[in-house]
């Protein structure tokens, strides 16, 4: 298909190009919420451990967030639409081989192969939308649909999985992906135009291979408790610290972190998807271990959770537009603790009336969070560098996640191997509850200090910095004038 440029887009194709991208979120997204309510049905069937379910959730996201920022630079390089194929191909593949897995080590080895697919659709199909909806109000509506997308994926997830499990298999869950996979990939050849940035940004292995091994050998050390990972993650870490901000255009920007917004941005991103998938992880495990529910029944049980998050996803988007994102955040934060508190102190997984409160109010926490996490992110950047600032903020919220389902299901671990019964779940899940309402109260804290007038004037300082520094590198590579 010959190359179309973004001004020769009719109005129908470019809805086409949205919902394509919107497909590829959403076998994403639905993936690992519906895998969620599978997990007790994988320990029977594979005889997992809680570490190695933490591994089946973590694997995916451990190497998606390794992954992001390489696959939206490399796109801008070689072309949107190659990458985004080919991330079409190794997701679906990468399914297939999950519903053929016969051992647990195999399933966590091709959950990896799923994340790099998966690294190669969500980043890239925001930049495809972005070069395709070219007048701010329509991208405004578009990028409001695709977030949208979260919601739904959020909602529809639970109940998805636990039809597939209660009537098929875990293995189903696979499934799905690969007709709706097959469908995005033959339109996205027929209708995505080929696109490229006009200056991309250099890649930088050293860089890419430090975050990786800082973030993986973090997770190891969490899950399996060993200290020789935690040693590689600090050198890691000390790493990117050194070499990244010798670079010219560095994987990570350290510079960004000036602006008080931003680094609040990743604080919040981190916090709010780690409680995510702690909660989301012992609820799973309780629903079904302890109370003896179907998946099926237990993707029901989760309905407040999921349905209040599709109802305030786009509320927030839409009160972050009128009053900034601080409300937001102040309202995410507080009912997220809220939600989790009532777990920690108040055993509510005893009690359906309380239990039910809690889905409610940590939807709501959760579902107010998403829109504010970008916008902040964003704030007072260049517009050059406000898709590597975006990025940064997605990474963050799958760092958070994988962080969260480690910590969480590893002081778990650690209550039930003291010698507590499975059956007796609630004793030993108290801490891990206390440890997701610590990260609502943090959002709640780091939200209302990085979305004030100081913290404004930072990010409006770096911004002046930042293009400063670009305008002098756009005159070098320009040359001297001529005549």
């Amino acid at each position: 298909m010959p190359e179309l440029t973004r001004s020769q887009l009719p109005r129908r194709r470019q809805l086409v190009v949205l919902a394509i991208c919107c497909m590829s979120l959403l076998i994403v997204s639905l993936d690992n919420t519906a895998l969620n309510v599978a997990l007790p049905s994988l320990r029977r069937d594979l005889g997992a451990s809680v570490s190695g379910l933490q591994w089946v959730i973590d694997a995916y996201t451990l190497v998606l967030a390794s992954l992001l920022m390489l696959a939206g630079s490399t796109a801008d390089r070689i072309g949107r639409r190659k990458v985004f194929v080919t991330g079409l191909v190794v997701f679906a593949l990468g399914s297939l081989l999950c519903s053929l897995a016969p051992s647990l080590e195999a399933l966590i080895a091709f959950r990896a192969v799923q994340a790099v697919g998966g690294s190669m659709l969500n980043p890239v199909a925001m930049s495809i939308i972005t070069n395709t909806f070219t007048e701010p109000a329509a991208r405004a509506r578009a990028i409001g649909a695709w977030g949208a997308v979260v919601g739904i994926s959020m909602a529809a997830g639970p109940l998805v999985g636990g039809l597939l499990v209660e009537s098929v298999g875990w293995r189903a869950i696979f499934w799905v992906n690969l007709p709706v996979a097959l469908v995005a990939l033959l339109l996205t050849l027929r209708y995505v135009p080929e696109s490229r940035a006009p200056r991309p940004r250099r890649p930088d292995p050293v860089g890419q291979l430090l975050v990786a091994a800082l973030l993986g050998s973090l997770t190891y050390a969490i899950i399996e408790r060993d200290p020789l990972f935690a040693g590689i993650a600090v050198a890691a870490l000390a790493g990117v610290l050194v070499y990244e901000p010798r670079r010219r255009e560095p994987l990570i920007d350290l510079r960004f972190f000036r602006s008080a917004p931003f680094s609040g941005a990743t604080v919040i991103a981190v916090c709010a998807f780690a409680a995510l998938g702690g909660f989301l992880f012992l609820n799973t495990l309780y629903l079904q271990d302890v109370r003896g529910l179907s998946p099926l029944e237990a993707g029901l049980y989760m309905l407040p959770l999921a349905g209040m998050t599709f109802v305030f996803a786009p509320l927030s988007g839409r009160l972050t537009a009128a009053r900034g994102p601080r409300p937001s955040l102040l309202l995410s934060g507080a009912t997220m603790a809220a939600g989790s508190l009532l777990f920690a102190a108040f055993e509510a997984e005893t009690s359906d009336p309380l239990l039910f409160t809690g889905y409610v109010l940590f939807g709501i926490g959760f579902g107010l969070a998403n829109a504010p996490i970008t916008n902040t992110a964003v704030s007072g950047m260049p517009r050059a560098q406000a898709g590597v600032a975006a990025a940064v903020a997605s990474t963050s919220r799958q760092v958070g996640q994988t962080l969260g389902v480690a910590v969480v299901g590893a002081v778990l671990a650690a209550g039930v191997g003291a010698g507590t019964a499975p059956e007796t779940f609630v004793a030993p899940a108290r801490p891990g509850y206390w440890i997701v309402t610590a990260c609502g109260a943090a959002v709640l804290l780091v939200g209302a200090l990085t979305s004030g007038a100081w913290a404004r004037h930072t990010a409006e300082r770096t911004a002046r910095f930042l293009a400063a520094e670009e305008d002098v590198h756009t005159a070098v590579r320009a040359g001297p004038p001529r005549g």
